[in-house]
């Protein structure tokens, strides 16, 4: 069975809306292990806001550029989760319009490598209530943005999860994975 992780840039007071505050925190270190991540998943599942975001802004990145990660992104099969979502023009997507739980243990069901998923939000929220989310990866910046918090679409979850790795980048960025607890 595929498994589902979430990578989630966040800010120490909990901001992950525009993570443009990422860019000097993305260095070597960083990119080998965005790298990794993307190597071991050969699909991406995002909600629609997430999918509006990042279809605008990878397919105008050079993709002969390896440093960029451009060729994955556009290339790599995506499943948007969306209700309004009817016919995404981002090179091999497709949108999930059934039942989000049942489409996702689906896909996980399928052969195949991680399903690698972006951002934390309704989406993500529904699939850890359903026990479908495997693995939560928290890259925690050395930031304070001020904004709408990460916990906001959470209030009504309560879910333990176990430490499985933390990795500590020298330039104080920590990425936290965490994975529910059995």
């Amino acid at each position: 069975m595929r498994k589902l992780i979430n990578s989630t840039y966040i800010t120490l007071d909990g901001v992950i809306e525009n993570p443009m505050w990422t860019s000097p925190y993305f260095d070597d270190e960083a990119s080998a292990f965005a790298a990794t991540q993307t190597e071991a998943a050969d699909a991406l599942l995002m909600g629609r806001k997430t999918y509006d975001g990042m279809s605008v802004a990878w397919p105008s990145m050079d993709e002969s550029d390896p440093t960029t990660g451009a060729a994955y992104f556009n290339n790599v099969k995506k499943y948007v989760a969306s209700t309004t979502l009817t016919n995404p023009e981002w090179n091999n997507s497709e949108v999930l319009s059934g039942d989000l739980v049942e489409e996702v243990t689906k896909l996980k069901a399928q052969d195949g490598k991680d399903i690698l998923q972006y951002g934390f939000g309704e989406v993500t929220t529904t699939l850890i209530k359903a026990g479908l989310v495997d693995e939560v990866r928290f890259w925690i910046h050395p930031v304070l943005e001020g904004g709408d918090s990460l916990t906001a679409p959470l209030t009504d979850v309560k879910t333990s999860f176990e430490l499985v790795d933390t990795r500590v980048f020298t330039n104080g960025v920590i990425i936290a994975s965490y994975r529910p607890a059995r």
